[in-house]
């Protein structure tokens, strides 16, 4: 699953500072860019894991353009990381669905494209599709 991170700048004297809007309260810091990134992917899975032994629902992810109008992160840097997170809240399950020929081979091509698997792709686009259509829903 893909996270929205904002990094703030490190300095001689600070390490780069990760902080993850969509999860408040979950963060990360690391003396390079590179290793902050890591160590906020390391942040949203134990962040995560801790969420669901709580029984706490993973909170809706956001999209970067909804984040990045936020003052409170002028000036720092705007990044995507991935993290498995899926398997803390439940277990994943086979299932068998029915998909013409050509538009699995647009999903497999697009999967492919983007560093995905087929189920990941399938699974995120129809959350962000729920998601988009709940929002629209509250909206009006």
């Amino acid at each position: 699953m893909n996270f929205v991170i904002v990094l703030e700048p490190g300095t001689k004297r600070a390490a780069w500072g990760v902080v993850v809007p969509d999860l408040p309260g979950c963060f990360a810091a690391g003396d390079t860019v590179d290793e902050a990134i890591d160590n906020a992917r390391e942040a949203i899975e134990h962040f995560c894991e801790v969420l669901a032994e709580d029984g706490k629902p993973l909170p809706e992810g956001r999209p970067l353009s909804e984040h990045k109008d936020n003052p409170a992160y002028k000036g720092w840097l705007w990044a995507v990381v991935q993290a498995n997170v899926e398997t803390f809240f439940g277990r994943a399950e086979k299932i068998n669905i029915t998909v013409p020929g050509w538009i699995l081979a647009r999903i497999d091509d697009y999967a492919r494209q983007h560093s995905e698997t087929r189920s990941g792709f399938l699974v995120r686009a129809a959350r962000e599709l729920m998601t988009r259509t709940s929002r629209a829903a509250k909206s009006t």
